[in-house]
């Protein structure tokens, strides 16, 4: 089967490893890829917006199967351009339609279409440019950390948290009224904050019948002790203590169900991932967003623990049997830490060569992600977050000593990273 996944970053990287595993991929392409993806496919310059540049690749090298990567192509409709046209009715496509996709691309649709599902999760108020005055208003009436949340898409940037009154109403002014965050902010979310352990959850369905992949734990504060400002993801466990049989349990009755029944009562089709991130309050799973794709870095997590063939899981989807399928999950714990560019998540250079990837022990994983190879072949920095390590070992004590061993012989210009990445469940 030849199979095409678009994306760049180390998600995209930690799909390819695992779909390069299956002996039912024959070619594995992935647009436009970085320095590392290459190490498992043939790196291709396309650009997911394009979609009829991704089209005339898919006609021309007989693509049967496309892994949407990021959240934007299908925020936009990829998946529906393929469904418009016959000829691709078998192409099977990992990643909703853009009505689906909306559960990301819109916080406002999300935390309604919550409401109507009855689904646990933090009370909010939506505000509107020109409405700076009733939003602070609305603000004044609740408790301090304040939440604010960008209603469209804004690169994994555009949840704000405020312990103070007055700058989360000089944020407010920035977003609404200033755009800081583009037309992503022309809406506003502000929302009751949630006191407790953050978990992402992941699953995959056809809309119907599902599968709960491996849960983990994101790290986005860039300092350590979660101090500093967001980013993108600084590092990512899985599994997660807390989340044992039980908790999982309402997770999957309480959110899981829920949500597949209202995408079904709304007449949303879905076929792709369900990324549900969540906050245990107490014991109790309550939403804080929805994703429509795979968790950065997350999937570095999650992928090397996944042992049941992916090409065969993305085949039964298609088919509406992922029933029939049983997951095999590697019990060890899996613990990834990012190199990132000095200054990330703020103004940084690239183009520094990244040295001592031979170095790293055989049974140490490196997803790529702000990579390119240079004029040489070369990997060089092009991103933010550069590079993702990942160990596995029977517990996160062993995990962390392990992958931290294997970080310390990579090297670029700048370089930063977490070194407390786990350490809050070690306790």
């Amino acid at each position: 089967m030849n199979i095409l996944v678009l994306g760049s970053g180390g998600r995209e990287s930690a799909l390819a490893y695992r779909l390069a595993q299956s002996p039912r991929t024959e070619k594995l392409y992935v647009a436009p890829g970085n320095a590392g993806t290459g190490l498992w496919a043939e790196n291709v310059a396309l650009d997911p917006l394009n979609f009829a540049q991704v089209k005339d690749f898919i006609i021309e090298n007989r693509i049967e199967m496309l892994v949407v990567g990021p959240e934007d192509p299908l925020v936009k409709g990829i998946h529906d351009y393929f469904l418009a046209d016959a000829n691709f009715r078998d192409l099977i496509i990992v990643g909703p339609c853009k009505e689906g996709a909306r559960l990301e691309g819109s916080k406002r649709f999300a935390k309604e279409f919550m409401q109507r599902a009855g689904i646990p999760t933090a009370a909010y108020s939506v505000f509107e440019k020109g409405q700076l005055a009733r939003a602070k208003a609305f603000l004044r009436t609740l408790k301090p950390p304040y939440v604010l949340k960008a209603d469209g898409l804004a690169a994994g940037k555009g949840v704000l948290i405020e312990t103070d009154l007055t700058r989360a109403e000089q944020a407010l002014d920035e977003m609404l009224e200033q755009g800081m965050f583009g037309a992503a902010s022309e809406q506003v979310v502000i929302e009751e904050f949630l006191s407790g352990m953050e978990l992402s959850v992941f699953v995959l369905t056809d809309g119907t019948d599902y599968k709960i992949l491996p849960e983990a734990k994101d790290y986005k504060k860039v300092g350590e002790g979660d101090c500093g400002l967001n980013t993108g993801g600084m590092g990512a466990v899985s599994p997660v203590a807390f989340a044992d049989v039980a908790f999982m349990k309402k997770v999957e009755d309480r959110i899981v169900k829920p949500t597949l029944a209202q995408l079904q009562k709304d007449k949303i089709p879905y076929s792709g991932f369900l990324f549900i991130g969540l906050m245990n309050v107490n014991g109790d799973p309550y939403v804080i967003e929805y994703n429509v794709r795979m968790g950065d870095p997350e999937t570095e997590a999650v992928m090397p623990r996944l042992k049941s063939d992916l090409v065969e899981l993305f085949i039964a989807m298609h088919e509406n049997r992922l029933h029939e399928i049983n997951l095999e999950i590697d019990p060890r714990q899996a613990l990834c830490v990012m190199l990132v560019s000095g200054g990330y998540p703020e103004s940084y250079k690239k183009g520094f060569e990244v040295k001592g990837t031979q170095a790293v022990a055989p049974d140490t994983l490196l997803f790529h992600a702000g990579t390119k190879p240079d004029s040489e072949g070369r990997a060089v920095t092009c991103g933010g977050r550069v590079l993702g390590v990942v160990s596995l070992a029977e517990d996160l004590p062993s995990a962390m000593r392990k992958t931290y061993a294997e970080v310390e012989k990579i090297e670029f210009e700048g370089v930063y990273y977490r070194k407390d990445i786990g350490k809050d469940l070690c306790r």
